[in-house]
């Protein structure tokens, strides 16, 4: 399906909503390159609906733009803007088949006749012969893609998805997560979608912003966000950190040197924030090694020591964590590759590290 008219970047320019005291959305400036699938993530309460909300009309900026292009379209109506969205709880019409659930916005514009531009769509989302059906008759799975159908159907420029795959149980939204992308990919609209999940926001998205407290913390593309965090929230929300507070002394040969509870550590310059002062010295599970003792640790790693405390079995990777002896816990995750040893509960390790694979974090972050 491709588009009538090219759309232009989103562009949200200043954008701020307040409820009272409260602001919901604090001076967010965002651009959301044209044909991209982007993800606004954040945890419930920090803006994202809001922010959508805004983008379809259906929340009024206190103050702020929203632009698709060079078209301002911050005061047009819902029914005005060349934007659809898609639910939560897909909102289907129960009294009307799926057929006609997908042609009810064609119908509406006044536009006839309908019969190929419907059959395209479910085509599209995989539903070639469930036009006779009503929504009662549908999985959840099935559902969400009439949404979508329903949606794509009226040639938006901009989709937006809010929280579209919260209701599937996580088989169900895994498979739907690489069909979204498909459908993505085929028609070449802008999708925004808006999700609390990081695994999906990673998964699909071409570009993540990462929302708290109204605002954007960081934004890039998924593996960039993860790999090297611009703060601690950012750090602990698109998946687990170890935080390691210290006193960062400069520059050495390249890296940053760090003091961390009496030990010397290091990181590399281009993966570090900061190079003075308090900071926090990070490195996620799935980095770190554990091993007996520190005579183990193979060269040119750096480690702590500490008494594991727990096991977790998670299938893919054990999970272990590691009490230090000023009293800091580490979170340790070993694959469950048939090549290790269980560590036993109780045992001393160490946890060691590629400098390589830290990252450092003003502690003011």
């Amino acid at each position: 399906m491709a588009r009538e008219t090219p759309a232009g970047d989103l562009r949200l320019a200043n954008l701020t909503r307040r409820f009272g005291a409260l602001s919901a959305v604090d001076d967010l400036s965002l651009t959301v390159g044209q044909g991209s699938f982007f993800a606004l993530l954040g945890a419930s309460g920090c803006g994202k609906t809001t922010t959508l909300r805004m983008i379809a009309g259906l929340e009024e900026p206190t103050s702020g733009r929203v632009l698709l292009g060079d078209r301002d379209i911050t005061a047009l109506r819902p029914y005005r803007r060349p934007v659809n969205t898609v639910f939560q709880s897909y909102a289907l019409f129960p009294h009307l088949s799926v057929f006609e659930n997908v042609a009810f916005g064609l119908r509406r514009r006044g536009i006839r006749p309908v019969d190929g531009e419907v059959t395209r769509m479910l085509s599209l989302v995989q539903l070639d012969g469930y036009g006779s059906r009503r929504p009662a008759q549908l999985s959840g799975g099935e559902q969400q893609r009439v949404a979508l159908a329903r949606a794509l159907v009226n040639r938006p420029q901009v989709l937006l998805l809010d929280e579209p795959l919260g209701a599937l149980d996580l088989t169900l939204r895994r498979r739907m997560q690489v069909e979204l992308k498909r459908i993505q990919t085929e028609v070449g609209v802008t999708f925004v979608h808006v999700t609390h999940d990081q695994e999906e926001a990673i998964t699909m998205a071409d570009t993540v912003a990462v929302m708290n407290a109204g605002r954007i913390e960081q934004q890039g593309a998924p593996a960039d966000i993860y790999e090297f965090p611009a703060t601690a929230f950012v750090a602990n929300f698109l998946g687990q950190s170890n935080l390691l507070a210290g006193e960062a002394a400069g520059v050495s040969g390249g890296d940053v040197v760090v003091t961390a509870q009496g030990a010397r550590f290091s990181v590399p310059v281009g993966r570090a924030r900061a190079e003075r002062g308090p900071v926090q010295l990070g490195v996620r599970p799935e980095k770190l090694r554990l091993v007996g003792s520190a005579d183990q640790v193979p060269q040119g790693h750096q480690h702590v020591t500490g008494v594991v405390t727990d096991a977790s079995y998670l299938g893919v990777s054990t999970q272990y964590l590691l009490r230090t002896g000023w009293g800091a816990e580490l979170s340790v995750f070993v694959a469950n590759s048939g090549t290790s040893t269980p560590v036993p509960v109780g045992s001393t390790a160490a946890a060691c590290w590629d400098p390589r694979h830290a990252f450092l974090l003003s502690a003011s972050s």
